[in-house]
Parts: structure tokens; C-alpha cells; sequence
């Protein structure tokens, strides 16, 4: 976790982009009173169950206040380096929580944290990444298609695209109940009135081009590119796990030209994520192949391939015409 430290007439304000509970969006905050050099310092937090919240500090504490918007039923509070919090029920699996944390040490310095997090969600379905679109011709808009293998909830699963190397950190999703078999395509602009999240049973709720009256779209508002020819995408649970990745790239060059891009490159290669035909870390050369896609002609998955390879050889660009967001990919095949 990285730490940026600014002080301010007595106050130490410690905010930090990644938490070990953040949503991933926001940022965590801290506030120190007092006058010990030794001051405890908020390291974290954890929702490790769907009844357990721990939040980590450098030094033992005791919790003087605790607050949780939307409020929970608190059973237990405890003390120490990693205060422990229980309770008995709550908000669903993946769910926003802000937790307002008033503590203080054996020599009276006292620290505030205010702090975004997601309720455990240990129900996550197995899913795969199925079709994606890199290029936008309004009103179509680029797209990540998947699609569930089990069923579960998608509450608090992460969506991470490293071509937005200030903000890789794309789409959290929200607390979402899916059955197996199920195409989520998540739009990555938002071009009409008509579009709508769907975040319930309808799926025919939302209009506009590409939503699927037998898929579930999301879309993410406004009109930024979000996604490359060249591009690397991967999803993550609540423990930083991958749950499915695809490597793209407009060229066969023997490396990465931007150092995120390697970052991420080296990332999915050593959590056994995606890797070349060889079993080695991905290059440009051993990504999908883009050229040659366009509004119509998207990125797909052989859906007929019953291993997930973790390799380019599972894709295909598909022919003119025949993208099929929330719904199978169909087998025709660009030439």
C-alpha cells in the first residue's frame, strides 16, 4: 500500500489509493491527534467474512467510536494492532460500507480513520471473459463481454484495464445476483438515454445499441476511451486473485513499449494468468492479435474450447457484422 503523508498544522492526513477492503474507488483517511512521536499509524482493513471487518494499525489501540454508513449491527469490538469487529447481519455480499473509526493509544494520541470498503462476498461465480470491443462508432461503444460458468454474485469483483495506467482501475461491480450461463456485458460509455444498468431479474430493462434483451448490461457513464488495440485486461477478486485475463496488441513487437504494460504483463505471469504458447511472460508477439478489428468485427473467445489455455490460441477476430454482445460469439471468423 502506498502512503502519502502531508502535514498540516499538527494534523498528519494519511490517504492511501489501494486498501486491502477498498472498493478500489475513493481513497482511505486518516487523521492523528496528538503529540507522541510514536503515534499509531492506520496500515489497512479487511472484510474477512461476510461477520468480520479488521482494521490494522502500526501500534495496539482501543476503539473509542465506530460507525458504519449504511449502519450495521456491531456484536463484538475489540483492541490491538488488528482491531477485530464482528456483527451479526448486514448489507448483501460485495456491498459499499463506510466505515468512521475513532481510536486511541496507551499515551493519548488519538486517530481518526474514514475509510470506503465492500462487505465480503464469497459467493463469486467462475467466469471467463468472452468478447470485447476496442473500437467506438457512436452509438456502438466499446465493450468487455463475460460470462458466468456458475452461479453466485458479482459484488465487489474488479475490473482493471492497464492502458488507463492513472486509473487501471476500471469498473467495481456491484452486489449483483447472476445464474449460471449468464452473458453481463459492461458498456464502457454510455451514449443514450435509453441505457440502463441491470441490476436485478429484468434483463431486458435497458435500450440502446448492443443491450441485450437475454444478456445483463452495465454501463459505465461518460465518454472517455477506455479500452486498446493494445491493452491488457484482467479481472480480480477480493483477495487479488485473477479470475480470467486476455492480453490484446496491435503488433508483434518482442516486448512492451509501455512500462505499465510489462508491469501488468509480468503481473498476470506470475499469478499463472495468461502466459505465451511456451509458458513464459506474454509479449506483444504472444498477445491476441487486434489488427484488423473494428466496430463490427470484435474480439472473441472459442466458445467451443472446453480448457480455458490462458493463451492467444483461445481468440479469434470475427467476421464484418457479426459481434454479439450478450449472447454466444458467433464462429464466423474474419479472414
Amino acid at each position: 500500500m502506498k502512503n502519502f503523508h502531508v502535514i498540516l498544522t499538527g494534523i498528519i492526513l494519511i490517504s492511501c489509493s489501494v486498501c486491502s477492503c477498498a472498493t478500489g474507488v475513493g481513497e482511505n483517511a486518516a487523521s492523528i491527534l496528538g503529540s507522541s512521536s510514536e503515534a499509531p499509524v492506520f496500515l489497512s482493513c479487511k472484510a474477512v467474512s461476510e461477520t468480520e471487518i479488521n482494521f490494522e494499525f502500526t501500534l495496539p489501540v482501543k476503539v473509542k467510536t465506530l460507525n458504519f454508513s449504511p449502519q450495521i449491527e456491531l456484536e463484538n469490538v475489540g483492541e490491538g494492532n488488528i482491531i477485530i469487529v464482528t456483527f451479526s447481519g448486514g448489507p448483501g455480499p460485495g456491498e459499499k460500507l463506510t466505515a468512521d473509526l475513532l481510536a486511541e493509544d496507551e499515551n493519548g494520541n488519538t486517530i481518526n480513520v474514514l475509510v470506503p470498503l465492500r462487505t465480503r462476498n464469497s459467493r463469486m461465480p467462475n467466469l471467463i471473459i468472452t468478447e470485447l470491443r476496442t473500437e467506438y462508432s457512436k452509438p456502438k461503444c466499446e465493450f468487455i463481454e463475460f460470462k458466468t460458468l456458475s452461479k453466485g454474485n458479482l459484488g465487489a469483483i474488479k475490473v482493471y484495464v492497464a492502458g488507463n495506467s492513472k486509473e487501471p482501475l476500471l469498473y467495481e461491480f456491484p452486489s449483483i445476483e447472476t445464474a449460471a450461463g449468464e452473458y453481463i456485458t459492461l458498456h464502457l460509455r454510455t451514449t443514450e438515454d435509453s441505457n440502463q444498468n441491470e441490476l436485478g431479474n429484468n434483463l431486458a430493462e435497458s435500450g440502446g445499441a448492443d443491450s441485450s434483451a437475454t444478456g445483463r448490461d452495465l454501463w459505465i457513464p461518460g465518454s472517455t476511451k477506455l479500452l486498446r488495440k493494445t491493452d491488457i485486461i484482467y479481472f480480480l477478486d477480493q483477495d487479488d486473485n485473477v479470475m480470467d485475463a486476455v492480453m490484446l496488441s496491435e503488433n508483434k513487437d518482442p516486448w512492451w513499449n509501455k512500462d505499465y504494460l510489462a508491469e501488468a504483463a509480468e503481473f498476470l505471469y506470475s499469478k499463472d494468468s495468461w502466459t505465451s504458447s511456451e509458458g513464459k511472460i506474454c509479449s506483444p508477439a504472444d498477445a491476441v492479435q487486434t489488427t484488423g478489428t473494428t466496430a463490427t468485427r470484435t474480439i472473441c473467445r472459442d466458445e467451443t474450447l472446453e480448457k480455458n489455455s490462458q493463451t492467444a490460441s483461445d481468440w479469434y477476430i470475427t467476421a464484418t457484422s457479426s459481434a454479439t454482445p450478450g449472447m454466444p460469439n458467433n464462429p464466423k471468423r474474419f479472414n
